[in-house]
C-alpha cells in the first residue's frame, strides 16, 4: 500500500513538473520591430469617408433592387476625391460594378501585394431607423465619429486604401512590387464581383504574394484574461450551407389529428439537429489563436493552454459552452426558417424549415449534409442543399512565411501595444475566392473595437472613430511601405 502510495505522488510530481515547465516555455515573446514611417493623417479624411457613407451602395437579397446609380456614384466620388490614384494607377470595372486598380512595380519578377475591401453594404432593418443616434445613411461626423451604415464594414478599408495609396503618390513614392486595389460591390450577397476579379487574375497568370482583406479586428476585451488588444488576423474562414427540411404527412382538420403531423416531426428533426451538433475541434487557426494569445494570459489559464496533451477536453468542454467561442471549434447548427400552416384549425400537409451551418475547416457541405440525413433518420422528411447559398470552408492560410510576418510587422508598427494573433473568422469574406490564387490570403480590418462595437456592424449605429479610422490609414500606408518599397 505504501508502495502504491509513493508511485502516486511520484507519478503526480512528474506530472506537475512536466505541466510547470511547459508552462514556462510557452510561447515566443514578440520582438522588436523597426521603427514606424514618420505619418501625418490626411486633412479631410473623415469626411472623405462620410461622403462615401452617404452613398447608399445597398446589397439586397432581391437582385431586382441593386442601385446601379449608387455605384456609378460611389465610383465618381473616387475619381473626384483620389485623383492621383487615378492619373497614376490602371483602373478596370469587374463583373459590371465591381473595380481593380493596378499601382505598376519596378521589379517586375515580384508578385503583386493585393489589397480588398467592398463598396456595398447591408440595408437597415425596416422600423429600426429611428434607433440611430444619427440617421444610417446621413454621414454624420460629430462628438469624435463617423457614423453610418457601412463606417467599418467595409468604406474604411476602400476609403482607408485609397486615402494611404493617395498620400504616397502625393509624398513621390513608387513602388518595387506590383501593388493591386481590389473592390467588390457586392460581398454582402455572395461576391459575385470577387469571385470574377479573381478568375480575371487567375486567367492572366497572376498570383499574388500576398491578400489581404477585411476580417479580423484589433480586439479590445475580446480575449478573456488577456489585458492587451489583440489584433486579429484571419487566416481561415469558414464554409456555408442551407439545408432545407421539408415534413410531409396528411392534412385535413385539427380536430381529428393523427399522432405525428408535418409540423411535429418537422419539430422533432430540428429538435435531433440542435442535440446532436457536429463535433467539436481544436485545431488549425483556433489552435494557433491560443498558441499565440495563450503566453499572455495569467499563470494559470496559461498553464491550461500550455498543457492541452492533458487538458484539451476540458478546454473544448469550456469554449463550448459560449456561443461565440463554440463557433471556432465546431460547425455551427443554426435553424433560421420554419414554415408551415395556414389556418388555426387545418392540418398543413407540408412543413418546411431551413437550417444554415457555418463549416468548421476540415469539415465539408457533402459531410454536412450527410450528418443532417444521418440525425434526422425520418423517411418522412426530405434533406437537401439549397442552391445558391453554400461555400466550402477556405483553406488555412501559411503563418510561417514572410508575408505573415511582414503583415504582423506593419501591425505592430502601427499599433505597438496589440498582440498580433492569427484566428478563424466565422462569417465570409470576399477573400476566401483568392485561396486558388495564393497560399496567402489573410483578413484584417485595422480598427479597434469592443463587444459592443461589434454589435453594431449590420446592426444600429455602426460608427468608427476619427482616431481609429486615422490609425487604419497608417496602417495601410505602413503596409505599402513594408510590401513594396523594397
Amino acid at each position: 500500500m505504501k508502495k502504491l502510495a509513493l508511485a502516486f505522488v511520484v507519478t503526480f510530481l512528474l506530472l506537475l513538473a512536466v505541466v510547470l515547465v511547459r508552462t514556462a516555455r510557452f510561447g515566443d515573446a514578440q520582438g522588436e520591430v523597426p521603427a514606424a514611417a514618420a505619418y501625418t493623417a490626411p486633412a479631410g479624411a473623415a469626411e472623405r469617408l462620410a461622403e462615401a457613407i452617404r452613398i447608399p451602395t445597398i446589397s439586397h437579397e432581391d437582385s431586382a433592387r441593386f442601385d446601379a446609380a449608387a455605384f456609378a456614384a460611389f465610383h465618381q466620388l473616387l475619381r473626384t476625391r483620389f485623383p492621383r490614384v487615378h492619373a497614376g494607377l490602371r483602373r478596370e470595372t469587374v463583373a459590371g460594378h465591381s473595380v481593380l486598380y493596378t499601382w505598376p512595380g519596378s521589379d517586375p519578377r515580384l508578385p503583386p501585394l493585393l489589397l480588398m475591401g467592398h463598396m456595398d453594404v447591408v440595408p437597415v432593418e425596416a422600423g429600426t431607423e429611428a434607433r440611430w443616434t444619427q440617421p444610417p445613411f446621413a454621414g454624420t461626423v460629430r462628438d469624435g465619429w463617423v457614423w453610418g451604415r457601412g463606417a467599418v464594414d467595409d468604406k474604411s478599408s476602400v476609403m482607408g486604401t485609397m486615402e494611404a495609396v493617395e498620400m504616397l503618390l502625393a509624398q513621390g513614392f513608387a513602388p518595387r512590387r506590383t501593388v493591386m486595389l481590389a473592390y467588390g460591390h457586392d460581398e454582402e450577397v455572395g461576391g459575385h464581383g470577387a469571385r470574377q476579379t479573381a478568375a480575371l487574375l487567375r486567367g492572366r497568370g497572376v498570383r499574388p504574394w500576398m491578400v489581404v482583406d477585411e476580417g479580423g479586428v484589433i480586439g479590445q476585451g475580446l480575449m478573456p484574461g488577456v489585458d492587451r488588444p489583440t489584433a486579429l488576423i484571419g487566416v481561415a474562414e469558414k464554409g456555408f450551407v442551407s439545408v432545407e427540411l421539408t415534413a410531409t404527412a396528411e392534412g385535413g382538420h385539427s380536430s381529428m389529428p393523427p399522432r405525428h403531423g408535418s409540423i411535429g416531426r418537422l419539430s422533432a428533426a430540428i429538435h435531433r439537429l440542435e442535440a446532436s451538433p457536429m463535433p467539436a475541434r481544436l485545431d488549425g487557426a483556433t489552435l494557433k489563436l491560443f498558441g499565440r494569445v495563450g503566453p499572455e494570459m495569467p499563470f494559470a489559464q496559461r498553464a491550461v493552454f500550455a498543457n492541452l496533451w492533458l487538458t484539451r477536453p476540458l478546454v473544448i468542454r469550456t469554449l463550448a459552452g459560449a456561443p461565440s467561442s463554440n463557433a471556432v471549434i465546431r460547425t455551427t447548427t443554426a435553424p433560421t426558417i420554419f414554415q408551415a400552416g395556414t389556418k388555426e384549425n387545418v392540418l398543413p400537409s407540408r412543413a418546411r424549415a431551413v437550417v444554415n451551418f457555418r463549416i468548421l475547416p476540415g469539415d465539408s457541405v457533402a459531410g454536412v449534409v450527410a450528418h443532417v440525413r444521418r440525425v434526422v433518420d425520418d423517411t418522412a422528411v426530405h434533406v437537401r442543399a439549397m442552391e445558391g447559398f453554400s461555400s466550402e470552408p477556405s483553406p488555412v492560410s501559411r503563418t510561417d512565411g514572410e508575408p505573415y510576418r511582414l503583415l504582423e510587422r506593419s501591425i505592430r508598427q502601427s499599433a505597438p501595444d496589440a498582440v498580433v494573433a492569427p484566428y478563424l473568422v466565422v462569417g465570409g469574406t470576399d477573400a476566401r475566392h483568392y485561396h486558388a490564387l495564393t497560399g496567402h490570403v489573410y483578413r484584417f480590418l485595422p480598427v479597434r473595437m469592443t463587444s459592443e462595437d461589434l454589435d453594431r456592424i449590420h446592426g444600429t449605429d455602426e460608427r468608427i472613430s476619427i482616431r481609429d479610422y486615422e490609425a487604419a490609414i497608417r496602417f495601410y500606408r505602413q503596409l505599402l511601405l513594408n510590401a513594396a518599397g523594397g
